[in-house]
């Protein structure tokens, strides 16, 4: 099948069993190919900018994409592991592009998969203002229903746009391949250059690994089920911190201010509430980032209507200070409860999820979970 278009030329993708391995003279072929647009193109001068390629016969273990998605591996893991699978490789500067390179290498689409199809720019307008139609995206978004993560319509954020100065003039994103070739003559952009769809781990969820929070540790990302035991506040910076424990251990969880809207959902959780938070875990302090959140089920909360009334005069009382009760100023009688009323809830069981403007690309978005 068609899968692109550069230089004017179709590309197209087929589907072999028994692939032999490349032959010696081949894999070097490539590393020079590969090499020689890293050293063209490569902003070296940036400094978060630290490329790294890797050319191999043999694919490695899954677990080294598992692990780099969702948990911490060092550079000098990788470096071990492409000695051992003599691997044709190269880093710059910390190396730190290795890392991702061979993950890349190692991924298989065993539990789920994504296709993205890029478009690039003309050399010419590379780090000029990019200029593409936002109500393309709104259209994808209702004539093509497998893509996803378009637009942000409350934010009013095309997603489709990178935020860096690269040479992509945007990406779709969809599970059905067939429908990002439609989606992609629905875009109204300055020309498109090349143009191509990758297969990807996007949208998948591939980063997340089930945890209790007694075995939560930083730099993961973890799905982990919690009772909150302590409402959620709003601390400086506009940021929404909550609760969660389960025996005798606990955690902190937050709605960071750039999921904007998405706070307003956390706000309303309450003590005794049981959730399933999705998110990366934060060192310092140790705290989940949620990037969606299962409510499982809503306790019967209450909260305070009034100071108490004196039997005697019918008047409120006066709070004698914090927990320390109620007393009636004329008759002197005292109480140790205010009158209080169920709580409304406005919230109700099921998923919620940031805004598409702060979705981290794995991060599957409840479209397709519900597809």
């Amino acid at each position: 099948m068609k899968i692109g278009e550069i230089s004017n030329k179709d590309i197209f993708c087929f589907f072999r069993e028994n692939v032999k391995e490349q032959e010696e003279g081949n894999v070097t072929k490539a590393e020079k190919i590969v090499k020689s647009v890293i050293q063209k193109y490569a902003k070296f001068e940036d400094e978060n900018t630290n490329p790294g390629y890797v050319v191999l016969q043999k694919r490695p273990s899954i677990e080294i994409y598992e692990k780099a998605v969702r948990e911490i591996v060092t550079v000098e893991e990788i470096k071990q592991i492409l000695k051992l699978h003599e691997a044709y490789y190269k880093g710059y500067k910390n190396c730190r592009g290795l890392i991702g390179a061979t993950a890349s290498i190692a991924w298989l689409p065993i539990h789920d998969k994504t296709y993205e199809l890029i478009a690039y720019r003309e050399e010419k307008r590379w780090g000029t203002k990019r200029e593409i139609d936002d109500e393309s995206a709104k259209k994808i978004d209702k004539l093509c229903p497998s893509t996803f993560d378009n637009y942000d319509y409350e934010n009013k954020h095309n997603r489709l746009v990178p935020n860096s100065p690269c040479p992509v003039l945007y990406g779709v994103r969809s599970s059905n391949v067939e429908e990002l070739v439609k989606a992609h003559s629905l875009v109204k952009s300055e020309p498109v250059d090349n143009w191509i769809i990758f297969e990807t781990n996007q949208g998948t969820d591939d980063h997340l690994q089930r945890k209790s929070i007694s075995e939560i540790k930083p730099y993961q990302s973890i799905i982990a089920e919690g009772t909150v035991i302590r409402n959620p506040h709003k601390i400086k910076g506009g940021h929404v911190i909550f609760t969660i424990g389960k025996d005798t251990e606990k955690v902190d969880c937050a709605a960071y201010e750039p999921t904007k809207q998405f706070r307003k959902v956390i706000m309303e959780l309450y003590v005794g509430d049981i959730v399933e938070v999705y998110g990366g875990v934060r060192e310092k302090p140790r705290t989940i980032n949620i990037e969606k959140i299962d409510v499982k089920s809503l306790a019967e909360g209450i909260e305070k209507l009034e100071n108490p009334v004196c039997p005697i005069c019918g008047k409120h009382m006066k709070s004698k200070g914090k927990n320390q009760g109620y007393k009636c100023i004329r008759c002197k009688t005292e109480s140790k409860k205010p009158v209080m009323k169920k709580k409304e809830r406005n919230i109700h069981i099921g998923f919620y999820e940031v805004p598409v403007c702060a979705r981290r690309h794995l991060s599957k978005p409840l479209k397709r979970i519900e597809q």
